[in-house]
């Protein structure tokens, strides 16, 4: 349970970021929540961090990440990021055993790297419970991420993906591309001529250029479940 300050800060530090991904500066946290220092900013962060509310990001200036929201709190219909989304899964949940609603059962198959491509892993004895919402129409899957190259579309490393079952999928759309039959990856595929291209999201890796040959669609992400470290 967090505290009125602890909650406070919190939601004005997931506000701020919503506009950009830079978080606000200490002074304006003290301003924003009435304290006459700084170091209350400390401790209230701390205690954030300490509870997994927040993370602190490494050699980046001011670097703070929402991990999730207060319980309770509805983020807003235009709230995409990664937080809201995990809030909204965690309220879809509740409300699904709260009106007595059946989960989903859907095979979990194993790891994919989001990273460099590895064969997916199918673990046909494996599976996961999930609310119906977060699916769409047909067959799903789910996959466990491993890597980091999805990052900045807010999918990271142990976070688990579920995936339609599909052989098509539009220009921009993420994917599991299976490369050469063997090699499946999370990436986000796009369409130039007569080449496919698999893009990360992440800067420190780079696309793929592969021709249409090389890559069959496996299915199409449509929700994702945060894996708390």
């Amino acid at each position: 349970m967090l505290t009125r300050k602890q909650k406070d800060l919190l939601l004005f530090i997931h506000e701020r970021m919503q506009q950009g991904d830079v978080a606000p500066s200490f002074e304006e946290m003290k301003e924003a929540l009435g304290l006459k220092s700084k170091s209350g900013i400390h401790r209230l962060i701390s205690a954030l961090v300490e509870r997994g509310y927040l993370e602190r990001l490494p050699h980046r200036a001011r670097a703070l990440e929402v991990r999730k929201l207060p319980e309770g709190y509805a983020p807003a219909a235009n709230d995409t990021t990664t937080a809201a989304s995990v809030s909204r899964n965690i309220r879809a949940v509740q409300e699904m055993a709260n009106d007595g609603v059946m989960a989903e059962v859907i095979p979990l198959y194993g790891k994919i790297a989001a990273g460099t491509p590895i064969e997916a892993l199918r673990d046909e004895t494996a599976s996961i419970e999930i609310p119906p919402s977060m699916l769409g129409r047909g067959e799903h899957y789910a996959l466990t991420i491993a890597g980091d190259s999805m990052i900045n579309a807010g999918i990271n490393d142990g976070d688990t993906v579920i995936i339609q079952k599909c052989d098509t999928a539009e220009n921009g759309t993420i994917v599991v591309a299976l490369v050469d039959d063997h090699e499946a990856t999370l990436k986000r595929i796009r369409r130039s001529g007569n080449k496919i291209i698999l893009e990360p999201e992440n800067d420190d890796y780079e696309p793929r250029v592969l021709e249409p040959e090389r890559v069959k669609v496996q299915g199409r992400l449509v929700s994702l479940m945060r894996t708390y470290h």
